[in-house]
């Protein structure tokens, strides 16, 4: 078997052995042996199943799967057991009833195991598969639940809250309550024996295996299961009826009288105690009779346990605290208050009950209530020390701290104050001292303590105490209410002495200089809360409501909570405070406090200037607004100074007098800064004045030019209720107020113009008093008379407008944003705001600020964004006005025709976005709020629209530089009139052409409502815009124009890309149905030609419209005879409908055409038909031979008759557009003779076609200053073209072919014409170079450049060594070329750094024909070499192309620097930078293809000269910055073994830009890095080595990865198909090995060398490994086994390169040479030289770059063998 510790493969479900061997018994032989069971204790291993003898009833009893199921149940591996109790669950939810009851047998001892697993997971999913067995089963559980019962009441008590809630839903699942009494009382023996079990008997060993589980899981259990057998026996008697909690009461007295069940009330775990005291709580209640008997040790356990603070611990000891006092009447015998209880009591209480106030102060007075005449004596001292110690606990840390636990002691203070009163009410001398006390020394204490302390002030204590006052007013008959009771006099006393000590006190704190802000305050808040307590109870209610969590828990574990719903009941249940209504004190002693604060209040103000007691006042007044108060104040004034008489405010009323006299002077005292109060004091003087006197004091108080902000908080008070403002109303409408604003708008707005600082410092109060006036309040009126409103209005609009016209000064910012702000509140408060003419041309000056670039208006980000919130809130309340109209004048027609205006001259492309934007929030609020079917958004829509003539205007604007691009890419035959120069040469404006500004705006505002959400399909959406169909063919029109130009010059590119991210750069086809759009377009293009008919072909193309709707296509031209006769737009047209036309079209087209062209004589004007001819021919139309050859023929007779359309020999830059494109159609028809029709012509006809190509080549050669005109180089292009299509039927055509053309054609063309062009041809780079110098100028002849390079790849070798170009050589210039090669280089080496990239590609491909045959001539010059050169001889590559790769490298030097070895750099594709990477990669190909030329000695040479030069050094660094991390060939999906990377794909060099231009850099760059180390290893490996271990690190890794396996590969399959023989050697190589074994073998000599690449090749070293040997001596082996090994590590070159120099070095060896003492190798490992240098002492020869090596490394002159001087 073997695996028990192996790895279980995960979902494996196949049984282990001993499942399968059960299995196979069962299956053959029928019997299965029985599983033994054991009766054991609960400790036990109990097992799964019983011996059952006879299979047939084990099978029909438990089902296989349960079996396993039940195995798997006893495992020791937590996981394990935790899956098969779900599986278990899971299976008793899905199998039959009958199949489950099965199991019910062996159920009960599994689930008293697994019930108390360790495991709190396993205890929760053993509940919850217990509730699935239960459902299923019902009633079949019954046989089974006394062995089941015990310890499913000890889950439902698990102190793990998940597992006792899943215990306590099985069992509600099992037994509906009215059924729960009677299942326990059938089990209940069975109950109480496990709970007695685990509390008597069981300790933490026995309960679980100590050999198997650690100490501290095995206590844990026990605890764990004390717990929950503690808790048992109280869920046990709260659920058992009266009658079986009696027949328990023996069973219960057993465990009650045991010593050991009393220490757990000691317990050092506080879980245990907890539950101790919780079932002593219930034994009280439900088994009164036991308790009692158990007294003796029942009090001392409980009442000396009350300093236990633990949270768990404390609420149940508390409650069985209050059962004992209440229970046990002389449990004071059984302990000692005095000595043992109080002490702990008073410590608690000074402690604030240890952070457990809320478990803890409740319970107090209950307490108290029960608490014995002999514990309190003396009742004096009692008292005293009880309330000292509640109040010191209030300053307790907890207490303070939390507001919550100060809440409760404070009440619960009050409570027990209110008790001891209540029962000390005799007119006895010691109840009247403990009263006096109380007073006195606790609740005034208390108060005053309160008034300094934020916490208790905003705490229950004033509110509870005044609920106590109104109480006692009750009994003392205060309050008319008749009650008969003996206590009156007392009660009266009692509010006597207190309002007389809390007015001493109170006094106290106010008549003082020094007084505390915080303790007036807090008096201010006791007064307030006596005043209105109802509103104190609210807020106190909604304060303690949210800060209230409530969690639901099972039924009997609420109470082990702290903030338990035990904790707040107490609290919740005093009615006093909760569900009654609280008066304010009735008392005359109330007012007296408040008259006589008051007026201490105004003689510190008026005497002593105190600020802080003028607060108090007000907030007095504010509560006590009352006459008498205000008569109290005036008197007392009178006393003081003679009142002053008035005329014209009456002064009766004494709140009148109060505010006119005292509140209004010091509402005018100067710098007074905090007036809040004072404004509270104003309105608190209103509630005793009538409307007419109210009105008349604010008038008083406007005209009395005090601060804008009191007249702003006055406004704001005013608007604060309903009745307030009702009250205000007059003043607020009358002409005082609104006069004084009017002015104030005024100040401002000049005030904000001169100056930013003041406008912004003094002023806001200011605005922000506008701001609220002009906002709408009360009953949907404004706030002030209308006529004020608008001429406020519009004041700010005129202000506006001004700052806009000098807010390129920026200094108008402030006011700005005041404005900003009340325009604001305006806009989105009141309602109709807009109909005000002065409204609307507020918003529309705000329209044009936010529709302006910030670099013009110079605001800030705040402010505009502040604007355009303005905006959208204007435009939403004018647009949803019912009745608003798009009238002249207004603000949408304003806006619609100032933004026309604007797109006309656009500076930037800023300035566009922020213009567009602005006019699509303005659109989107529009929507957001009209009616779809209303015509406001389709008017304004059709303003901003221009019309046909306008457009047509704008579109003729648009610059005509897009002309280039279709034209030299042939999808355009068009001219343009008078083309000059200075037009080409002229780049775009700095300005957005109006065209693409117009079009933008319109095409966002089209997607801004097609997109809108009320649209439910995209074409419901062109209802609300009129003539969408023309919007859209103007955007793909200006959408074109941007693509022609090829997205140049930035602002174009900018333009495009803003169009990208506002999805309008595919157009808006979506919008406009499709019939209709093409339509338009065509129409278009069939008038006006051009741009049309480019935007019409590429609808077509991108919509796939030819295969979809190649009908409705048709219809657009019904038949091809409508097309003709062919002007300049019809052509365009037909151009892009030809591909899409049917064959019979086409045919019918070439019909038309050819007679056009044949018939000449009748019509001159045969470019057109030839055009269309040539449409017809490129979309592969079917055309007759005959036709082909006449109009050849027709050719042929113009070259006789009007040789002039030719232009032969012409000045093109006189010849007309219309001329070019005649000859240029008719090298097109040559050039598709020269590919469909070559065999059909006869030498006359092949004469006429090389003749005239050969004449135009030389006409354009001759041209090429006029290459400017892209129509001239459409025709350089086009017989460039006409070359190359020659070129490759002449070498590629097959031998049947060219049998078929005349037979001295292929022999002419060889020997002459491919001489002239390429004479021609190949000066022709250099001299459009010459002529234009900068590639990045418009004019310069890019695409002349790319074609010629195309025909200069087919150069032949021979015209390029044979060349004629003007020779050109470099001084000092060391070479041994011939002077044709030399030219060469000299001439084309410098342009692979010309900033143009078909330029470059193109000389390399000349260039690289040429390297193979330069070597040669260094071979020929070598041998003047002398060998007697101390150093390794060296040898530099063309100085021509090693100049150039100097240049390169300094600048890609520059270029890389801030990038590390492994750093990816990203180049824009034709680039400055991307320009110079690419001549420097192009260089070092071609020195690669060069050196992998050179034979082997010279490939010494040349390394040498490398290696000092350094370049190579440089190269390799470059390359690794160039290459991509991850150097996957596009489009070859993702990485993979067999996967393409840009080392497995051949690079193709292209003259020609294709699509992969963006990867041709890297591609370039991983394809030198390939030849490099392939070429060039032991330079490589040598520059690895050499290098720190991060780059050293990095370039392993790349190489490793990518490049070692192909170049391995590639060495070996190299070595698979080498043709080079051995003499007396033979090679083999194993690819998988990655091995190569060479065998030499010469008479009795036999040699078997293993060569081994590394992984990381050819970075690594070569191993040579010894094979088998015959005849050599082992030091002779030893040296030739280095020697092999050195050549492969040295040399540059391959394997079988290596393995040559070996055999010549052993064949020499052989041939009696004697090997170099100093390398122990005849031939030298890297200049391949013999020993020649002879010492004249000892007569050995030397290697001549050994010695010198020997030499300078030793710093001696001896010989190395024999230490003589070495002469």
């Amino acid at each position: 078997m073997g695996g028990k510790n192996k790895q279980r493969t995960k979902g494996n479900v196949r049984p282990s052995s001993s499942g399968r061997a059960a299995e196979v018994l069962t299956r053959e032989g029928g019997v299965i042996p029985g599983f033994v069971g054991f009766d054991t204790a609960l400790t036990s291993e109990l097992s799964y199943v019983p011996a059952v003898h006879g299979a047939e009833e084990i099978d029909n009893l438990v089902d296989a799967d349960f079996r396993l199921v039940l195995r798997k149940l006893s495992k020791r591996d937590v996981v394990t057991r935790l899956k098969a109790v779900q599986d278990f669950g899971s299976m008793c939810q899905e199998r039959d009833a009958e199949e489950v009851k099965g199991v019910l047998p062996y159920w009960p001892r599994i689930y008293c195991k697994i019930a108390v697993d360790h495991d709190r997971r396993i205890r929760e999913a053993t509940q919850q598969a217990f509730e699935q067995l239960v459902l299923k089963v019902r009633r079949s559980l019954a046989p089974f639940l006394k062995s089941l019962m015990g310890h499913w009441i000890l889950s439902q008590c698990d102190p793990y809250t998940p597992a006792a809630s899943a215990a306590c839903q099985a069992f509600q699942a099992a037994f509906s309550p009215a059924k729960q009494p009677e299942a326990l009382s059938f089990c209940k023996d069975e109950i109480l024996n496990v709970l007695q079990d685990v509390l008597l008997k069981e300790t933490a060993d026995t309960l679980s295996d100590p050999q198997s589980v650690t100490a501290e899981e095995r206590e844990t259990k026990y605890v764990r299961m004390l717990t929950s057998s503690l808790l048992g026996v109280k869920r046990l008697l709260s659920l058992l009826l009266p009658d079986d909690r009696t027949a328990l009461e023996e069973r219960l007295a057993n465990l009650v009288s045991s010593g050991k069940f009393w220490k757990y009330s000691k317990h050092k775990t506080p879980q245990v105690r907890g539950a101790f005291f919780e079932m002593v709580c219930a034994l009280c209640e439900f088994t009164p009779g036991l308790v009692q008997a158990e007294a003796a040790r029942l009090c001392p356990a409980v009442l000396l346990s009350i300093d236990d603070t633990d949270p768990v611990v404390l609420p149940p000891v508390w409650e069985a605290v209050l059962h004992v006092v209440s229970m046990i009447p002389d449990c004071w015998t059984h302990v000692s208050a005095k000595k043992g209880f109080l002490p702990k009591l008073w410590t608690l209480l000074k402690e604030g009950g240890k952070g457990m106030a809320k478990a803890l102060h409740p319970n107090l007075m209950p307490f108290l209530s029960k608490l014995p005449q002999e514990v309190t004596d003396p009742t004096l001292d009692f008292y005293t020390t009880f309330f000292s110690s509640v109040m010191q606990g209030l300053s307790s840390e907890r207490a303070a701290t939390s507001p919550s636990e100060s809440a409760v002691i404070v009440t619960s203070f009050v409570e027990c104050l209110r008790y001891c009163i209540m029962h000390n009410t005799g007119e006895e001398a010691e109840p009247k001292k403990l009263r006096n006390m109380l007073i006195s020394l606790q609740l005034l204490p208390l108060l005053e303590k309160a008034l300094g302390n934020p916490s208790l002030q905003t705490g229950p204590l004033f509110l509870v105490v005044t609920g106590m006052l109104v109480s006692w007013e009750k009994r003392a008959g205060l309050l008319g209410e008749d009650e008969t009771n003996d206590t009156k006099d007392v009660f009266k006393g009692l509010l006597e002495d207190f309002w007389e000590g809390l007015c001493q006190m109170l006094v106290r704190h106010v008549d003082s200089e020094e007084a505390d802000p915080q303790a007036l305050e807090g008096v201010a808040t006791l007064l307030q809360v006596m005043r209105n307590p109802d509103k104190a109870k609210r807020k106190h209610a909604q304060k303690k409501k949210s800060v209230k969590i409530s969690f639901s828990k099972p039924d009997d574990n609420e109470k082990t909570g702290v903030d338990g719903e035990t904790a707040e009941k107490p609290m919740l249940t005093d009615s006093e405070l909760v569900n009654e209504r609280i008066c304010s004190p009735q008392t005359q002693h109330f007012e007296d406090v408040v008259c006589q604060l008051a007026q201490l209040c105004l003689v510190h103000v008026n005497e002593k200037k105190s600020e802080k007691h003028l607060v108090f006042l007000s907030l007095l007044l504010r509560s006590f607004h009352t006459p008498r108060v205000f008569s109290t104040l005036v008197e007392l004034d009178d006393r003081i100074k003679e009142a002053e008489q008035r005329d014209d405010v009456s002064v009766k009323n004494p709140a009148a007098q109060f505010l006119l006299e005292q509140v209004v002077m010091w509402l005018a005292e100067k710098g007074r800064r905090d007036t809040e109060h004072l404004v509270e004091m104003v309105f608190s003087s209103f509630h005793c004045c009538s409307s007419q006197e109210t009105t008349r004091m604010l008038n008083h108080i406007t005209m009395m030019d005090l601060q804008w902000g009191i007249i702003l908080q006055i406004i704001q008070r005013a608007c604060a209720d309903p009745e307030t403002l009702q009250s205000c109303r007059d003043w607020l409408k009358g002409s005082v107020l609104g006069e004084r604003l009017l002015g104030l708008t005024g100040e401002l707005c000049k005030v904000g113009s001169n100056s930013s600082s003041s406008a912004s410092s003094a002023s806001s109060h200011s605005w922000m008093l506008i701001s609220l006036v002009l906002s709408q309040h009360h009953n949907n009126e404004p706030l002030i008379g209308e006529v004020y409103m608008e001429k406020i209005l519009e004041k700010l609009h005129a202000t506006l407008s001004e700052a806009k016209s000098l807010s390129d000064a920026g200094n108008m910012e402030p006011l700005i944003s005041f404005i900003c702000d009340v325009a604001s509140t305006f806009f989105s408060s009141v309602q109709d705001c807009l109909l005000l003419h002065s409204a609307e041309e507020l918003l529309f000056t705000v329209f044009q600020f936010i529709a302006k670039d910030q670099t013009r208006s110079h605001l800030s980000d705040s402010l505009l964004s502040k604007l355009r919130k303005v905006c959208v809130a204007g435009v939403r309340s004018l647009t949803q006005q019912p009745d608003y109209e798009f009238a002249e004048g207004g603000f949408l027609q304003s806006a619609a025709l100032w933004v026309s205006g604007q797109l006309l001259a656009v500076p930037s492309i800023k300035s566009l976005q922020v213009l567009v934007l602005a006019v699509e929030s303005l659109v989107e609020a529009m929507m957001s709020v009209c009616d779809p079917d209303s015509s406001i958004l389709s008017q304004f829509f059709t303003a901003l629209t221009p019309s046909q003539t306008e457009w047509t205007k704008i579109r003729q604007a648009l610059p005509p530089q897009w002309v280039k691009t279709p034209l030299l890419s042939g999808r355009y035959r068009g001219v343009l009139d008078k083309p000059t120069i200075d037009l080409w040469k002229s780049r775009l404006s700095v300005k957005l052409p109006a065209h693409l500004c117009v079009c933008a705006l319109l095409g966002k505002v089209t997607r801004a409502v097609s997109c809108s959400p009320s649209d439910q399909k995209e074409a419901e959406c062109s209802p609300h815009l009129p003539n969408l169909k023309y919007t859209v063919s103007e955007l793909l029109y200006a959408l074109q124009w941007c693509k022609e130009v090829e997205y140049s010059p930035a602002l174009v590119s900018a333009y495009h890309s803003l169009l990208t991210d506002w999805g309008l750069s595919e157009g808006l086809h979506g919008v406009v149905p499709m019939k209709d759009l093409l339509e338009t377009l065509y129409s278009r293009s069939v008038e006006d030609g051009g741009l049309w008919s480019l935007a019409l072909e590429n609808y077509i193309h991108t919509n796939n419209l030819a295969s979809t709707h190649s009908a409705t296509i048709r219809k657009l031209y019904s038949h091809v005879e409508s097309l003709f006769p062919v002007s300049q737009s019809k052509l365009s047209t037909l151009q892009v409908l030809c591909p899409t036309m049917t064959r019979e079209d086409r045919e019918a087209l070439v019909v038309l055409a050819t007679a056009g062209i044949i018939n000449w004589q009748d019509n001159e004007d045969v470019y057109g038909s030839l055009a269309v001819l040539l449409c017809c021919l490129r979309a592969n139309t079917h055309v007759d031979e005959e036709f082909v050859l006449a109009i050849l023929v027709t050719l042929m007779e113009w070259r006789n008759s009007k040789e002039d359309w030719f232009l032969f020999g012409s000045d093109l830059s006189k010849a007309t557009a219309e001329q070019l494109n005649l000859t240029v159609e008719m090298m097109r028809f040559l050039s598709w003779l020269v590919t469909h029709y070559p065999i059909t012509l006869g030498g006359i006809q092949w004469d006429f076609l090389l003749c005239s190509m050969l004449a135009w080549l030389e006409t354009a050669s001759e041209n090429v200053s006029s290459l400017w005109n892209p129509w001239v180089q459409l025709f350089g292009c086009e017989n460039a073209a006409l070359i190359v299509e020659l070129n490759i039927f002449f070498s590629s055509s097959s031998p049947d072919v060219l049998e078929r053309i005349p037979a001295e054609l292929t022999s002419e063309w060889r020997d002459f014409f491919v001489e002239g062009i390429y004479n021609l041809l190949l000066p022709l780079p250099i001299t459009i170079t010459e002529t234009f110098t900068e590639p990045d100028d418009p004019v310069f002849p890019l695409a002349v450049l790319q074609s010629v390079g195309a025909a200069l790849t087919y150069v032949p070798v021979q015209q390029l060594t044979q060349n004629s170009l003007p020779p050109k050589f470099i001084a000092d210039q060391k070479t041994n070329l011939p002077e044709p090669l030399q030219t060469l280089l000299n001439t084309f080496c410098p342009l692979l750094l010309f900033k143009a990239r078909p330029l470059q590609i193109s000389v390399y491909h000349l260039l690289e024909k040429v390297m193979p045959q330069l070597p040669e001539c260094d071979g020929e010059g070598d041998t003047s070499k002398s060998d007697d050169d101390r150093d390794e001889p060296c040898l530099s590559p063309p100085a021509s192309l090693m100049a150039i790769l100097s240049t390169c490298e300094e600048l890609c030097d520059s270029i890389l620097a801030g990038l590390q070895v492994g750093e990816f750099a990203v180049v824009q594709p034709l680039s400055v930078e991307y320009s110079c990477i690419l001549g420097y990669l192009l260089a070092w190909k071609l020195l690669l293809t060069f050196f992998k030329s050179s034979p082997s000695h010279l490939r010494a040479h040349y390394a040498q000269y490398l290696k000092r030069s350094c370049s190579l050094n440089k190269l390799l660094l470059h390359l690794f910055k160039l290459m991509p991390e991850n150097p996957v060939y596009p489009g070859a999906g993702p990485e993979s073994k067999e996967s393409k990377t840009f080392f497995t794909e051949s690079l193709s060099l292209a003259v020609d830009k294709g699509k992969s231009v963006e990867w041709e850099l890297p591609h370039l760059a991983c394809s030198v890095c390939y030849s490099t180390l392939q070429d060039l290893p032991a330079m490589v490996r040598l520059w690895w080595n050499s290098q720190e271990k991060r780059v050293s690190g990095a370039v392993e890794k790349f190489t490793t990865k990518y490049v070692s396996p192909v170049l391995s590969a590639q060495e070996i399959s190299s070595v698979h198909s080498s043709t080079q023989m051995f003499e007396n050697m033979t090679v083999k190589a194993r690819s998988a090995a990655r091995e190569v074994i060479a065998t030499y073998s010469v008479d009795d000599i036999f040699i078997e060398l293993v060569i081994q690449l590394p992984q990381n090749h050819p970075l690594g070293s070569i191993t040579v490994e010894s094979g088998r040997r015959v005849g050599v001596a082992v030091q002779q082996w030893r040296n030739w086994m280095l020697q092999l090994s050195t050549y492969l590590t040295h040399q540059n070159g391959s394997i079988m390169e290596g393995l040559a120099l070996w055999k010549n070095n052993v064949d020499k060896r052989f041939e009696g040479i004697e090997d170099c003492m100093i390398c122990f190798s005849v031939i030298h490992g890297s200049n391949y030289s013999l020993p020649k240098k002879a010492c004249r002492t000892c007569k050995k020869k030397f290697h001549s770059a050994c010695l010198y090596k020997w030499f300078t490394s030793s710093n001696k002159s001896t010989c190395p063998l024999c230490r003589e001087t070495f002469f």
